[in-house]
């Protein structure tokens, strides 16, 4: 699941426009310069992590935006703390890894209800990029370009959008890679909430994904979607660190 996320980042930076991408050993460097930090990050993909190549690494990051992170699987240990805090990163928060099996997956959404939701291309960037905005009640402009160019008509790479009334209300993104689908993005905008909507658009990502052959799927949750992921048969794998500047 990890290999399969790292390679997921990986594929986007090169199709974001403002995408920057570096490798140093086991420790990775990723920047879509989006004004969110988790987006722009230092990290290692092993439990134990190169502390000179993450510090390289880091550099690199901060030295090209204001927002951004270090990330580590598992829990931090003291030397990864002072290294974060030596970048100025001293806020730390745990990042729950989720996986399921595609044989393991609760679908509950019917035919109709499933009709909601709908794929979209570059052509809708713009769309996609408002109601993402909204769905996670963010500043106006906080993602950038980071959906732009040619992402959502990238080969690994599929956004949905759902939809009432003809009103866009939730985002949904999925990213495939060696067997394995991520799901990115799942957002509904305040108004639309408590309908059951980010589960629908959560199985779509999901239906999809393993139609396309993927036998497995990760997501990483915020607190309060944790339930409804496991409610899916999602189940933790691994806690991740990450560090911002708070």
């Amino acid at each position: 699941m990890a290999a399969s996320y790292f390679d997921a980042i990986k594929n986007l930076c090169a199709v974001t426009p403002k995408g920057w991408y570096a490798e140093r050993g086991t420790a990775r460097a990723a920047l879509t310069h989006a004004g969110v930090a988790a987006l722009n990050a230092a990290y290692d993909t092993t439990l134990r992590p190169d502390l000179v190549a993450l510090d390289e690494m880091a550099v690199e990051v901060g030295r090209q935006t204001t927002r951004w992170s270090i990330m580590v699987r598992g829990e931090a240990d003291d030397e990864v703390r002072a290294l974060a805090a030596r970048h100025g990163l001293l806020h730390s928060s745990a990042v729950p890894m989720l996986a399921c099996g595609a044989e393991d997956v609760v679908f509950r959404a019917d035919a109709r209800r499933r009709e909601v939701v709908r794929q979209v291309r570059a052509a809708e960037a713009d769309l996609y990029t408002d109601t993402l905005t909204r769905g996670f009640e963010a500043p106006e402009g906080i993602f950038g370009s980071l959906m732009g160019g040619g992402v959502l008509d990238a080969d690994s790479i599929t956004g949905y959008l759902a939809e009432e009334s003809g009103r866009p209300v939730g985002t949904g993104l999925g990213m495939s890679t060696s067997g394995v689908v991520g799901v990115f993005n799942i957002a509904v905008v305040p108004s639309a909430r408590g309908r059951g909507l980010g589960r629908t658009i959560t199985e779509a990502v999901l239906r999809d994904g393993i139609a396309a052959g993927a036998d497995a799927a990760y997501l990483q949750s915020s607190a309060m979607g944790r339930a409804l992921y496991e409610s899916m048969g999602f189940g933790l794998v691994e806690t991740w660190t990450s560090f911002t500047a708070g």
